[in-house]
This record gives structure tokens, sequence and C-alpha cells, in this order.
């Protein structure tokens, strides 16, 4: 039995359910293409001075997180936001993740698809003042990746509303890069509740423009194109703007609330997945699109629906603080011995909020190892006073 604080500033009792999903090989191919966003771990004792330097990293534990991964059938979304990338991951180390990733990936017995995030970040803001500059800093990364043997996933980049850029520099910058890659690339629509400073991407306030937008873009060159992630967090404009993605280009939901619908579909149409919260939920995700491969969409809805409270919780306002919740289940499940986080980040959440990511994970029998999620969580309520 534990004490966990409440929201509301209360202490309550919680008993553990305790009947944790056991994670497995899938027994037949997936219906649809489903990446987790994997967070990088820590090695705190080389870490020096969190705030003001690179992140050391745990290499042989980030790795092993990933193989957990694979081993459960599902695909890898490479040095995205959830990896912290501009929020203590810096492109140097993102660089290493992908080198160290892409052939570990290829040994594995699944072969699984690895996606890779390349931006801007390596290169100043007040340096990238131009779209030529923009896309020369793209085109940098992309190389390291494409050299690795992954697929590129062109990450939203800070850089364009920096410079307050209109939808011809967005043009000319994806045009190229898209044309250039070796293949069809994934891109990625990251809304300003994960990153405020995305406020206004594609060159437009308004949603609806930036939709037609990005619509004619692809619509260009559509074989060129494998997907594009859209993370908006509102499942009427992602049903919407699925159904005007032009034959065999994916719809990507980034959509960490309702995933579970917009996965499912509508019979008629369906979103495939690059989420943050499928490597907090694996087990869950992994038997959910077994499931959904065996047209049993009830165990589908079953295995997910206790999994959407708990991702509420995790994603809840500020959105951006979602990985701390991530990092903290790796920490309780025992796949990282410590909850230490690059730049110090599991600071950014409260403990009322671990404390009910403690209990939805529990209920969504997401606890692999209760007795020892139980303990960590008693560690987590004493350095809190509780």
């Amino acid at each position: 039995m534990l004490t966990l604080p409440t929201p509301d500033g209360n202490l309550e009792t919680y008993d553990l359910v305790g009947d944790p999903l056991n994670p497995r090989a899938p027994r037949v191919p997936f219906t649809r293409t489903a990446f987790a966003a994997a967070h990088v771990i820590s090695d705190p004792l080389r870490e020096r001075n969190p705030w003001d330097t690179r992140p050391a990293v745990d290499w042989d534990t980030t790795l092993r997180f990933r193989h957990s991964l694979w081993d459960q059938g599902l695909g890898l979304a490479e040095a995205m936001d959830t990896a912290q990338r501009g929020m203590g991951v810096d492109w140097q180390t993102a660089r290493t993740l992908i080198e160290r990733t892409m052939p570990e990936a290829k040994m594995h017995p699944l072969k699984p698809r690895v996606a890779c995030g390349a931006g801007t970040d390596h290169i100043p803001l007040e340096d990238l003042t131009t779209s030529a500059k923009i896309q020369a800093a793209y085109t940098e990364q992309a190389e390291v990746i494409e050299a690795a043997g992954g697929q590129l996933i062109l990450m939203a980049s800070r850089a364009f509303t920096a410079m307050n850029a209109d939808c011809d520099a967005y043009r000319r910058v994806y045009r190229a890069l898209i044309d250039g890659a070796a293949q069809p690339v994934i891109l990625h629509w990251l809304g300003d509740m994960f990153d405020p400073a995305l406020a206004g991407y594609w060159g437009y306030g308004d949603v609806g423009l930036a939709s037609d937008f990005v619509l004619s873009l692809i619509a260009e060159k559509p074989a060129k194109v494998d997907g594009i992630k859209i993370s908006l967090l509102d499942q009427s404009h992602e049903e919407s703007f699925r159904a005007r993605l032009p034959e065999g280009v994916r719809l990507y939901t980034g959509d960490d609330f309702s995933y579970a619908d917009l996965i499912a579909g509508d019979g008629i149409r369906y979103s495939h997945a690059l989420l943050g919260i499928f490597a907090a939920i694996a087990p869950a995700a992994a038997q959910a699109l077994e499931a959904l491969a065996e047209e049993d969409l009830s165990r589908f809805h079953d295995l997910l629906a206790p999994t959407v409270p708990l991702s509420h919780e995790i994603f809840r306002s500020p959105t951006r603080f979602y990985k701390a919740g991530i990092a903290f289940l790796s920490w309780l499940n025992g796949q990282q011995e410590h909850f230490i986080m690059p730049a110090g980040f599991q600071s950014s959440r409260d403990i009322t909020h671990y404390a009910s990511v403690f209990r939805l994970a529990d209920q969504a029998r997401l606890l692999a190892q209760p007795e020892l999620a139980e303990r960590r969580m008693k560690t987590l309520l004493s350095l809190h006073g509780i």
C-alpha cells in the first residue's frame, strides 16, 4: 500500500492492481505502421553542469530500451523531440545516437523500421536568417542520417518561425529536401502545444490555410513522401486532413490523446502511428496492433482504452514536458536505474503528476514489475517529504 498525493493537495492510500501485460513478439504482422519515439537515458555519474553542457548518455541502457521496443514489433522514431532535441539534447548527441542505433536495428531479427529526425538545431537561430541557410542546415543532418541508413523525418524547425518565413520559403526548402532524399521522407507538423516556438508553422497562423499549403506541397510529388506526422491534438482536423492525402501517402498520428480511434479508423481511412506515448505503453500498443491485425477490434480497444487517461496525464499542459513522464515510467519499469534526465528535465513535473502517472500506469497494466515500481515510487515520495 502506498500513500500518494492528489492534485488537490491531499494524501490518499492506493493499493496496486499489479496485473502487468507481458511484453512479447507479435504473432502476426501489423496492419498499421507504428513508430515509437524513444527517450535518451542519462549517465548520472558522468553528468556535469547539466543545464550548461552536453548530456552524458548511458549508451548501453539507451540502446537496450530501443531493443525492447523492437522486440515487440514496433518501429523507432529516433532522435526526435521525445529524445529532448532542443530541450537538453544537442545535435552532436543526437548524431551519435543515430549512428549507434542504426547498426543495432539492422542486426535485429525483426528488421524494425527506423526513421530519424533531421533538423537545423546544430546552427544558432540567429545564424539561420535565409531559406538557403535553413536548407543547408537540414541537408547537413540529412546526409548524416542517410549515411547511417536511416529514413528521414524532416523535423519542424524553429528557424522558419524565428525569421517569420512565408510559405514560399517553406516550399523552397522542403521541395529541395524532399526531392534530394534517398527514399521517401516523413514530414513533421508539430503544434505549438509541443513547442511554443513553432506557432504559425508553414507560414500561416490559420490551421486551415497551413493544411492547404502542406497538402499542395505533398501533391506535387506524392511518391517522394512516405507520410506526414501531425501533432496538433485535434482529431477532427486529422481526420479531414487524412481524407485529402494522395493515395499511398500515410497520415502518422502524433495525437497522444485520440490515437486509439485514429488508428482504428472510420471504416474507410485510418492513421498510422508516430507517437511518444507508444514508448511508454509499448506492451499495450503492440498487442493492440496485433489484435487489430487479427480483426479483433474489441480487444484492440480493451487494450488501448486504459492507456488513454495515462496519456492525457503524461501529455497534459504544458505538453512540452511530456518527456518526463516517459522517462519516469522507464525508471519504474526497471528499464533504467535512475530518474535523471538530460538538463535535469525530470524537474519539469511535480510530484502529484508523477503520482497520477503511477496510478494510471498500474490501472493500464503497464507497471511491468509492480513491487519494484512500488519501491521506486516510495523513494521519489520520500524525496518530496511524503
